[in-house]
């Protein structure tokens, strides 16, 4: 990994922790702690295992800039992913390059509790008190990021988001990301089916994607774990050719928020997927 991509996952890093030392300076762990627990538990995970969509709520990119303002009409948009047909919908909380904030996590959990859609925070995560914030949000999961934690973190993080009900997806760049990922998998100690691995195509320098390296990674994910493609797949034609190459999720934010309608564009995703996995009818 070159320094630039270090540089960025570091200042990311750096940036969460302070966020969380700031929160915990205003809310007690224990007091977080009793909050969450009385928080509703959020609707479970269920995946098809053929194929299925996250589905992103995302404001800002690093790379592409402003996707949009309309943080108003957040419930619409949704419960829009929800009707496509979505497993999962990820909000991001990172608040200086993604415009997010906890409140949309909060919000977006309740506009979907009826619909029985988990949502997801999507942040560098750095403490297992975002954990708790995430679960006190109404989330049903939360991402890691193997390779902006150190080993022993990542672990309590996984074993903190298990003790909380949390699903996890571990998001990998590259084959040795994505061994320490099935590692972690493997000790998953949650319900069976809440551990996700995905990969993403992002170069941490430039930021721009590079889609091949979904498919050149692909052999190396755990087959026990629903298997994750991040990032880069803006039609039902990379859904169908991604499902081919073994994945069973797609992650996609860009696209749908760029949709003119997310409805329509999310259900075709699913669709092609599940029709060009392997073992699907012909």
């Amino acid at each position: 990994m070159t320094a630039a991509g270090r540089d960025f996952l570091a200042t990311m890093a750096h940036s969460s922790r302070a966020r969380a030392e700031a929160a915990r300076a205003r809310e007690p762990e224990a007091a977080l702690r009793a909050r969450a627990l009385a928080t509703p538990v959020a609707p479970p995970l269920v995946l098809d295992g053929r194929f299925d969509l996250i589905a992103e709520l995302k404001l800002r990119s690093p790379a592409q800039g402003l996707l949009s303002t309309a943080v108003d009409d957040l419930e619409r948009r949704v419960t829009a992913y929800a009707d496509s047909g979505a497993a999962i919908v990820s909000v991001l909380t990172e608040p200086d390059r993604f415009d997010g904030d906890l409140l949309h996590l909060a919000r977006a959990s309740a506009a979907l509790r009826p619909y029985a859609v988990p949502a997801m925070r999507k942040d560098f995560l750095v403490d297992p008190y975002q954990l708790l914030e995430a679960r006190a949000a109404g989330a049903g999961g939360a991402l890691l990021i193997v390779r902006m934690l150190e080993r022993g973190a990542l672990d309590a993080l996984a074993r903190a988001a298990a003790d909380l009900g949390l699903f996890v997806l571990l998001e990998a760049f590259d084959e040795a990301d994505v061994a320490i990922a099935a590692e972690v998998a493997h000790a998953w100690r949650g319900r069976p089916g809440d551990c996700l691995v995905g990969v993403n195509s992002r170069d941490l320098v430039t930021l721009e994607v590079v889609p091949e390296r979904l498919e050149q990674i692909a052999p190396c994910l755990p087959r026990a774990f629903a298997r994750v493609a991040e990032s880069g797949l803006a039609t039902p034609d990379d859904a169908a050719r991604l499902a081919r190459a073994g994945y069973t999720v797609a992650l996609v934010g860009t696209a749908l928020m760029s949709a003119a309608d997310p409805r329509v564009l999310g259900a075709e995703m699913i669709a092609r997927g599940r029709s060009a996995a392997p073992g699907a009818p012909r």
